[in-house]
């Protein structure tokens, strides 16, 4: 019984081989020395289109600190080979440091610097769609001073670009930095009010 089930194995082997071939051909796998589909290595060129334009921005934000860059480590909840993420540190001989080493502020500028990487990603793309409008969701809190002043620069210039940049903050030096403010004004009993304010001297939308 053993020996006719692995003949009738190899007579339904045979028969499949041009139709495995074919999906190897098709998901990029066939011959493939890193073993990943074609749809992951589109992605893969994609996510390094990403980073090339976040570090732009992290570039500026970190004064020329830290850079992203992408491994071949298996990242994320489907382990996908590829999309690993590691910080460059240019202040350390660019050793190479797992994102979970940052600090909370430098965390924030890479998580911004990768969200505007996307967003020039988007724009860029031929009859993609512009992204006109970008909501920032606190994170300030832990910036310094001089990190502030860098991450604020980079939003000034978003918003001399045409964009409308809104940020969400309780912060209170970021009253000084922003001209149209709505404040959420809270009452006792539980529900709140907004006030809205106009300052000429600051640049941006909050």
């Amino acid at each position: 019984e053993l020996g006719r089930r692995a003949s009738e194995l190899e007579t339904i082997r045979a028969q499949a081989e041009p139709y495995l071939r074919m999906a190897d051909l098709a998901n990029g796998v066939g011959g493939n020395l890193r073993g990943v589909t074609l749809p992951t290595f589109v992605l893969l060129r994609r996510f390094e289109e990403v980073l090339d334009l976040a570090n732009v921005r992290l570039d500026a934000m970190t004064g020329g600190r830290y850079a992203l860059r992408r491994t071949d480590a298996r990242e994320g909840r489907s382990h996908k080979l590829g999309l690993g993420l590691e910080v460059v540190d240019h202040a350390c001989g660019d050793a190479a440091r797992d994102p979970k080493t940052l600090s909370g502020g430098e965390t924030f500028q890479a998580s911004l610097a990768m969200a505007l990487g996307l967003a020039d990603a988007v724009t860029a793309e031929a009859g993609g769609i512009e992204l006109n409008t970008l909501f920032v969701d606190e994170g300030f809190g832990s910036l310094d001073p001089d990190a502030l002043d860098m991450v604020m620069d980079q939003l000034t210039a978003l918003r001399e670009g045409g964009r409308c940049i809104g940020v969400v903050s309780h912060v209170a030096e970021m009253k000084q930095r922003i001209a149209e403010r709505v404040t959420v004004i809270p009452r006792r009993d539980g529900t709140s009010t907004l006030s809205c304010s106009t300052d000429p001297q600051p640049a941006l939308a909050g």
